[in-house]
Order: C-alpha cells, then structure tokens, then sequence
C-alpha cells in the first residue's frame, strides 16, 4: 500500500481564494463611443479586475474593432482580457486562424460562444461550427499545436451559463447537460447570463454539481439601473424583468433615485450569489463606470492588490 502524499496529509497548503473580479466591455461603434469607453476603461482599471471580457458581434461582425480594443488593452493598461468568440457561420478554418490571431496578440483567455443564429433563418453555411462544444474542442486543437509557444501560460477557455432556460432550449435540466458537454470537451470556467432573482444562481449551482459539473461557474450581474436596457434585454433573452423591480425603477423621481434603487438591486443579486458559494462577480458594464462602481463599492469583496499596482501603493500610504 503506497503512504499518503504529502498533499493529502496537508489540506489546508493555501487561503481561501479571494472573490474573482471582471467586467464586460464591447467595442466602440463610434470616435465618440470610444473617448466614453477609454474614460470607463480608466476608471474601471483602478480597481484591478482579473480580467476584462471584449465582446464579439454575431458571427464577427465586429471582429476588427474587437481585436483593436484588445490590442490597445494588452498594451495601454494592466487588464488582462478575455476575447469573446462565437462559432456561428464560421469555418473551422477561418476560426482557427482567428484563435492563431488572438493568442499571438497575448490573449490567454477565451470566452467561446455558439452566437447568435441567422436572423433571416438560413442554414449555415456548409461545414460551420454549429455549437459552443466544437469550438472549445477546436481551441483545444490549436493550443495543442502551439503549446511550446504558451509555456508561460496555457490559455483558459470559458462558456455560458444559464440561470434561467435558454430561449431555445426545452429545459433548465437541458442547459446543464449542455454545460456538463462543454466542461468535457475543455472548458475551464462558466459565466451566467444576467439573472434578476436572488434565487436564481443558487438554483443553477445546485442542479449544474449534480449533473456533474464541477468548473467555476461565475454570475454574471447587470446593474440593474436602466428602464430601457432591462425592457430589451427581456426582449431579446426572452426572461422577464422582475416586475417589482421594473414598477419600482418607472416610479422613480430622478435618475439619482433611479440608480440607488437598481444599485441596490444588484448588491442584493451579487450577494445572494456570493452567499451560494460563487467564487467571483462578474459585472456587464455596458462601457459604462459609474453603476458598476457603485455596485462594487456596497459589494466590499474581499481583494488583493498586486504587489507594485497602483492601489497597493495608495494603501500603503494611507497606512503610514
């Protein structure tokens, strides 16, 4: 009988993990969208995220910008991003070279995506990736090829989740067999779609571990301070703002008023996740800081600073 490893004999090797921070950007569609994101960009830098996310246009549409935005991230600033990629409508070959791309810029990180079907309900085209499980299996293929190259660090490949059923889906249990696919073809971590019950990420916690699943699965959090934004996101998620919440925002006296009630909101979200055991937040800014501030600000997570940063050197100065 072979004696215990050093490791079981020692459970206890490290601290508890500090609460993981991101955001989500997209790129800009104008000049003047771009002098808003940098402004936001600054802002949210100072709070040392783990990782900011750059979204993706429908079957990359937005490709260009995105890789501009994620070039001047890598070079301009200390955030790390996370590129969005989706599948629909590409080949395996034109998203191979697009992976081969993004990993020669620095990127070490991929959000990989089914994306959005054709609005006009045509097929695609012949020999497309169909689904968020063949891309993961297909950066996997790529990094395999490059791994002398990425010995400084491995890329980490993450997908979605899905507090509420999918709109094309039968069921809830259906999204997780899904998610548990994905988590066997490669993915390393899951961040939700945006959710509006304090429920509904325990929820999703507790069918996803026993299906199996056993990856990071991160909420994603809205703030939830916009009338307009939550009316179309219902639109196009096919979830239904909590209608509380949406009579309380319309009754709203000023827009002040209007943000500290959807602030609240989403601190009372972001807790009820963070009380179910999530081990990160991950907030969809919209390229905007304030709200987003103000939500981390009552969130109070547990962080570190890195050595050298910025913020480590402000509180060390208040400290002397």
């Amino acid at each position: 009988m072979s004696p215990p490893s050093l490791i079981d004999a020692h459970p206890n090797l490290s601290d508890t993990a500090p609460v993981a921070l991101s955001y989500e950007l997209f790129p800009p569609r104008s000049p003047a969208a771009a002098e808003t994101l940098w402004t936001t960009i600054r802002e949210l830098e100072t709070t040392e995220p783990d990782y900011v996310s750059v979204t993706y246009g429908a079957s990359g549409s937005n490709r260009d910008t995105a890789v501009e935005l994620i070039n001047r991230l890598l070079l301009e600033t200390t955030l790390r991003p996370l590129a969005h990629l989706t599948c629909v409508g590409n080949s395996p070959q034109e998203l191979a070279g697009i992976v081969g791309e993004l990993l020669d810029t620095g990127v070490r990180g991929i959000l990989a995506l089914r994306g959005d079907l054709p609005k006009d309900a045509s097929a695609p085209a012949a020999g497309s990736l169909r689904y968020a499980q063949d891309l993961i299996e297909l950066i996997r293929r790529v990094e395999q090829r490059r791994s002398a190259l990425l010995c400084a660090g491995k890329i980490a490949v993450g997908v979605a989740a899905y507090p509420s059923r999918h709109p094309e889906s039968p069921s809830e249990e259906h999204d997780v067999e899904v998610l548990l696919a994905k988590q066997r073809s490669g993915a390393d971590f899951a961040i939700t779609q945006v959710f509006f019950e304090t429920r509904q990420y325990a929820d999703l916690l507790t069918r996803a571990r026993r299906a199996g699943v056993t990856i990071p699965i991160i909420p994603g959090v809205m703030p939830l301070t916009s009338l307009r934004r939550l009316k179309r996101l219902g639109e196009l998620t096919g979830v239904e703002p909590a209608p509380q919440l949406m009579a309380r925002l319309a009754a709203a006296g000023s827009d002040l008023e209007r943000l500290h009630i959807g602030v609240d909101a989403t601190v009372d979200l972001a807790n009820a996740a963070l009380d179910a055991g999530a081990p990160g937040i991950h907030i969809y800014t919209f390229n905007e800081h304030q709200s987003a501030l103000e939500v981390l600000d009552k969130l109070a997570l547990p962080r570190r600073s890195r050595p050298g940063s910025r913020r480590a050197s402000g509180a060390a100065q208040l400290a002397g």
